[in-house]
């Protein structure tokens, strides 16, 4: 009877029940929070805009859309294989390079406040930048599991067949993106690329080297453009102009002060009645620091600590099953989400230049939702994996 049981339950395939809830859980909280502060920081602009129809709940229902075709795309991720997914990685990132050369070409690309970065796709726009992100990931992933044996190799082939191809194609991604411009696109995908050289173990000279260079060519940009000198100096003293360099900084401080520890409560928020710009994009935070005060902010950052930190223990779980791309591509996931968070929230407290970055799962935009949560579907895949090697199945 006994080994009737256990034939029973051998041949029984477990179900997709066995997933991390506590890391589907933390992504409900965030999209929740953000839903109800989109809302929330939106609502006054979008009364007295003729664009959205003087419709209070235009950035509602939009930002709900999106929410709904980034689960979809969540879902559908988390139901593809992780080995198909780097099947097809080289192949998402050259169709990601297509996309930034298209949103460049004059009458496709749409150009919004001096920036190209969109596509206009008739009833929404696509931006790019936001999916080339993930491609990266799933590209610089299966180019370092490629490359492992040259990776701790002598410095002059370490450097000859690992990081100069790299650095050749990721120029040409920045490029593109400095074309936009986009330089928080560009910060964002360079360390990433760099993240997981370094976490599949590239010699630390070069390592050491190449931060180096890095530092001197982000240095070069910032100092060879009026446009972006002006924007880090801007942030470095907002005081001195605050009705010009430092407008958008001085309001944001100001919306961190008057939240002090417990907030002003939900809705109440002086900042977003049009003082603030990009309240419900870049600087979302600053309004969540207004209303909720110090508690809403850690809570905030709770979630994304968490989030950071399942993603490098499922990526620790799948190289102890010798699944080495399914272990880089996990983390290069917690890599993006917790690196472009930390900058929105270091730009929002004034720590940080202003870099366009919106917050991960929480600030309004179509693309970078969608991106988002395809990406963490694809992370819940390779987690669901990890379970049914540990419990004897093959995936």
């Amino acid at each position: 009877m006994r080994q009737i049981f256990y034939q029973a339950m051998k041949r029984m395939k477990p179900t997709m029940s066995a997933y991390d809830q506590t890391l589907f859980w933390c992504i409900v909280m965030l999209l929740t929070i953000g839903l109800v502060m989109v809302y929330s920081s939106s609502i006054a602009m979008a009364e007295v805009d003729k664009d959205t129809g003087f419709k209070s709940n235009y950035f509602l229902i939009r930002h709900a859309i999106f929410l709904l075709v980034g689960c979809a795309a969540a879902f559908i991720a988390y139901n593809i294989p992780s080995e198909t997914w780097r099947k097809y990685s080289p192949i998402l990132f050259i169709g990601g390079i297509v996309l930034l050369i298209l949103v460049l070409i004059p009458g496709i690309g749409r150009e919004v406040n001096g920036s190209r970065r969109w596509l206009s796709l008739f009833v929404i726009n696509l931006q790019p930048s936001e999916l080339v992100k993930y491609f990266v990931v799933l590209y610089a992933a299966d180019y370092s599991v490629r490359k492992n044996s040259s990776m701790s190799a002598k410095i002059s082939e370490s450097f000859s067949k690992v990081l100069f191809p790299l650095a050749i194609v990721m120029t040409v991604v920045g490029g593109l993106l400095l074309a936009q411009p986009d330089m928080g696109a560009l910060i964002v995908v360079t360390a990433i690329a760099v993240g997981i050289l370094f976490l599949a173990g590239f010699s630390w000279q070069l390592f050491a080297g190449l931060i180096v260079v890095l530092g001197g060519a982000f240095f070069t940009l910032i100092a060879t453009s009026p446009y972006r000198r002006a924007r880090v100096l801007g942030f470095l003293d907002p005081w001195q102009d605050p009705y010009g360099k430092g407008y958008q900084l001085s309001h944001s401080l100001i919306a961190f002060g008057r939240g002090e520890f417990t907030g002003v409560g939900l809705g109440l928020s002086v900042e977003k009645l049009s003082y603030l710009p990009e309240a419900h994009t870049d600087f979302l935070m600053a309004i969540i620091a207004e209303e909720f005060g110090f508690v809403g902010v850690a809570i905030v950052i709770s979630l994304f600590a968490f989030l950071v930190f399942r993603a490098f223990a499922i990526g620790v779980q799948a190289n102890k099953l010798e699944r080495h791309w399914q272990s880089l591509a996990a983390q290069g996931v917690g890599i993006w989400i917790g690196f472009q968070a930390v900058i929105n929230i270091g730009v929002n407290m004034g720590v940080m230049p202003t870099k366009g970055l919106t917050l991960p799962l929480l600030s309004f935009g179509g693309s970078g939702i969608v991106a988002n949560l395809l990406a963490l579907g694809f992370l819940m895949r390779i987690d669901y994996e990890n379970r049914q090697m540990i419990r004897g199945y093959n995936v």
